[in-house]
């Protein structure tokens, strides 16, 4: 899995990709969001998808210790500054403390409205599976158990 941000450097070349890339072009909708996974967006697999590199093309790079700005090529830098990054991670170190909790308590009452969203689905989804989960609990046991009282299907060591 790779870190968020990762880039690859080719040449003098600085290769990434941005929220506004992945969201808001025709190309991060039609291959990035049909041909890799919510996860892989932010990765090297998709930048090369992205810029057509090959995979022995550049150098993979990667950090997620965003407390200096050192840290990133300066193409990198200016895309997060101006916001580019936008729906492709929330890192650590960006924000000062008083924003930080800010966002602790947006992120905090988003989730509690999440969870009382879902919470009627899954208390059904429960009451629906429970009975299927405690059947194959029961046969996986069973099956097993069963297995084990044969000496010669146990092994060595249990005989």
């Amino acid at each position: 899995m790779c870190e968020f941000i990762s880039w690859i450097e080719k040449g003098d070349k600085v290769y990434f990709l941005t929220g506004k890339q992945v969201f808001e072009t025709k190309k991060g909708k039609e291959v990035i969001q049909k041909q890799c996974g919510v996860e892989d967006y932010i990765g090297h697999g998709a930048i090369r998808l992205y810029y057509g590199l090959e995979q022995d093309e550049g150098k993979n790079r990667e950090c997620n210790c965003f407390t200096k700005p050192d840290n990133f090529p300066s193409p990198i830098i200016r895309a997060i500054k101006r916001g580019d990054m936008r729906g492709m991670g929330e890192p650590e170190g960006l924000l000062t403390a008083p924003a930080e909790k800010a966002y602790q308590e947006a992120k905090a009452t988003a989730w509690k409205a999440y969870h009382e969203a879902t919470a009627p689905a899954e208390k059904a989804y429960q009451e629906a599976t429970a009975p299927a989960e405690k059947a194959y609990q029961e046969a996986t046991a069973t099956a097993f158990w069963d297995l084990f009282a044969i000496p010669e299907n146990r092994n060595p060591a249990w005989r």
